[in-house]
């Protein structure tokens, strides 16, 4: 079973616990259990962009490594033409 089911199963756990609580009590702990909710699920969106754009910057970051080096072999290549001509 995985994180967010596990959660899920425990939250709705928690729910049917607390059901016999009077009113005030019950309806407090149901809001906190929905902020709750709503929280884990903020954080998992926001883990998500993170991890997009950790793979975007991966992906520039291989790009301008791989164009640093063609200009340095671009260069050594032109240094070498300059050189014979010299």
């Amino acid at each position: 079973m995985n994180n967010e089911a596990m959660f899920e199963k425990q939250l709705q756990e928690l729910l049917r616990e607390i059901g016999p609580l009077p009113e005030p009590s019950y309806q407090k702990l149901v809001d906190l259990a929905r902020q709750t909710q709503q929280s884990r699920q903020q954080l998992k969106d926001s883990i998500g962009k993170l991890q997009d754009s950790l793979d975007y910057l991966r992906v520039s970051v291989k790009y301008l490594l791989f164009d640093l080096e063609a200009t340095r072999r671009e260069n050594a290549y032109l240094k070498s033409l300059l050189q014979k001509m010299e």
